[in-house]
């Protein structure tokens, strides 16, 4: 059962339930950086719920079951812890309080006080047969887990006795008989898990807080003023009833606490109980003390109390009850209850549940002080913000999977101003890229114009140039085309570029023949030009010239139409001038031969071309 859960929505990560915790059962994770309690090393004190400033953390609870008991039917018996009297000063007598717990189905309210009393006679035999070996006491089930998870070679050490709410539990079945259900109410939360090992006529059914019962009370609308009043159902306790006290326990049965006869030592609160357990451990041959412990201040502080109260106040009620009970108690009805029930089993075994994780090596925690830049500083030292209590440890708690680096506090701010100062150079370069890119904008932008108007300047020229110009891609269709080119086509392809201008978009297969377009997918294909080749079309003859502008991807031409007139003037002049030139050493060779009748021949020509050149004279 997970006894205790962190609400992952309500934590802070401040921490403050990793710095109280006495044995580390709560890990961080890096990637999640929320506290998380692991209930194999959860010893159930209740520590981290107390000093959580959000009430972040919940406990297991009780009443439902507790309800579903109450309506089951059958007797159930309501067995009260006796810091009863130091939690609901707010009821002004007992009488009723018991009253109001009748109320909320209960057959019978019960004193634990009873269990107290004998459980504590067996303590007092264990004691007084003293036969070398000392004792850890067992009723605080907080200091059992502590033994058996953290000090497993102490457990041979803890008293072999049951816990006064389990020696009731048997008293109660002892007296209204073993089909009686038995819920218990007190103010401690580890008692839940307690009662989980027990069955047979130890049997607890359910465990309710002070606070969850304050819970029912509320929810059941149940207070004093619409009560008679009830008292307890027998047996009745004796001084058991200053248990919640924390040397209650020695007092019921007189057991002596004197520094110099005495042989039991009594330790209270958190720290004084880890550091018993501690020299206990290490010491018990010079200590020679059995120990009586209590994880809280006495069981009037614990964890299932009400906030707010104070333990010295709660003291003193708790005495004034005790005292105002015994002014009327009835010794010899008390004594037949303890001869009736100190025939009852109130002993038990212990289990070593050993919880402890290896201890890393020097040089692992040396290493992870060096990632948080801590090598150097004295191992007792530390600001204790991440939850330990020296970077030593936490260095430890790191190396074994409890914590992660950034819980150093030291190590983020240093990390986190490393990052403002990283981020505020990539801010800056930022901006000088983003003021670079504006400016290429700019650039850009001007280029695209000037782009644009030399686009628009190359179109009216070619709009201009007598010749059929076409651009295509390679799949042979046009990019783009000037007028002469349409013009050559015929009135079809005038009529389709009144709707797609420059016939962008147009197959060339569909619009010129075989012979043609073969040249523009010669090109395409082997990245050559095809310059001057004279090819049919239609009743006349063209000049084509195909080249390449990107290789295989895009091709131009320029078509001329040869009976044009203004072409086949060009064209002769340029034929004949070819023909000189190809042939002019082979002139000027048979000149030398024949003499003057071949440089006649040479110069008629040249007066032909010419003559062609200058063109009729009007």
């Amino acid at each position: 059962m997970d006894l205790f859960k962190i609400n992952k929505d309500a934590c802070i990560g401040c921490y403050a339930c990793v710095r109280v915790c006495p044995v580390k059962a709560i890990e961080v994770k890096a990637e999640e950086n929320v506290a998380k309690i692991l209930p194999n090393r959860c010893i159930g004190c209740g520590s981290c719920k107390n000093i959580c400033p959000v009430d972040a953390i919940d406990y297991h609870e009780s009443i439902i079951e507790t309800k579903e008991i109450l309506n089951s039917g059958g007797k159930i018996a309501a067995i009260c812890a006796p810091s009863i009297s130091g939690e609901f000063v707010d009821i002004t007598d007992y009488r009723k309080f018991v009253q109001m717990i009748k109320a909320l189905g209960f057959t019978y309210v019960c004193e634990v006080s009873i269990g107290v009393d004998l459980v504590a006679q067996k303590y007092q035999e264990l004691f007084e047969n003293f036969n070398g070996k000392y004792y850890l006491s067992t009723c605080c089930p907080v200091v059992v887990q502590l033994v058996e998870k953290f000090h497993p070679d102490l457990v041979s050490n803890l008293a072999p006795i049951i816990s006064p709410m389990v020696a009731t539990a048997k008293i109660v079945r002892n007296t209204y008989g073993s089909d009686v259900k038995v819920v218990y109410i007190g103010p401690c939360i580890a008692n839940k898990n307690e009662a989980l090992k027990y069955s047979d006529d130890g049997k607890i059914d359910s465990v309710l807080t002070f606070v969850e019962l304050r819970q029912l009370f509320k929810e059941q609308n149940i207070n004093e003023g619409m009560l008679e009043y009830s008292e307890f159902d027998k047996p009745i306790g004796y001084k058991g009833s200053l248990y919640p006290i924390s040397n209650g326990l020695l007092q019921a049965v007189d057991i002596s606490e004197d520094l110099l006869t005495g042989e039991v030592i009594t330790a209270e609160g958190r720290n004084s109980v880890l550091e018993s357990v501690r020299e206990f451990e290490l010491s018990i041959e010079t200590i020679k003390r059995h120990f009586n412990l209590f994880y809280c201040d006495g069981c009037i502080m614990g964890p299932g109390t009400s906030r707010g109260g104070r333990p010295y106040i709660r003291r003193s009620i708790t005495i004034d009850y005790v005292k105002k009970r015994l002014k009327t108690f009835d010794k010899s009805e008390w004594d037949k209850a303890v001869l009736k029930h100190s025939t009852l089993n109130f002993a038990t075994t212990f289990t070593p549940n050993d919880q402890r994780l290896q201890e890393p090596s020097g040089e692992k925690v040396k290493e992870i002080l060096k990632v948080i830049g801590k090598e150097f500083i004295k191992s007792e030292s530390g600001c204790g913000a991440c939850g330990y209590d020296s970077c030593n440890d936490f260095a430890v708690a790191v190396s074994k999977g409890l914590a992660h680096t950034d819980m150093c506090l030291n190590f983020t701010l240093k990390n986190r101003q490393e990052y403002i100062k990283n981020l505020k150079g990539t801010n800056e370069k930022l901006a000088k890229t983003q003021e670079a890119l504006r400016d290429s904008e700019k650039i850009a932008k001007v280029e695209q114009l000037a782009a644009k108007d030399a686009m628009e300047t190359v179109d009216a020229m070619l709009q201009k140039l007598p010749s059929a110009v076409v651009i295509a891609d390679k799949k042979l269709k046009i990019v783009h085309s000037n007028q002469s080119f349409i013009d050559l086509l015929g009135d079809d392809a005038l009529e389709i570029s009144d709707i797609i201008p420059g016939l962008i978009g147009a197959d060339l297969k569909t619009l010129l023949p075989y012979n043609i377009y073969n040249q523009f997918s010669y090109a395409l294909q082997n990245g050559e030009d095809v310059m001057n080749r004279d090819l049919s079309y239609k009743e006349g003859l063209l000049n084509v010239s195909v080249f390449t502008i990107k290789r295989g991807n895009v091709v131009g031409a320029i078509l001329r139409d040869m009976y044009a007139p203004e072409v086949r003037k060009e064209e002769v002049i340029k034929r004949v001038t070819e023909v000189i030139d190809k042939n002019l050493a082979m002139v000027q060779e048979i000149g030398f031969l024949l003499g003057e009748g071949a440089s006649e021949t040479e110069q008629m020509l040249n007066s032909i071309l010419k003559t062609y050149k200058d063109g009729p004279r009007r």
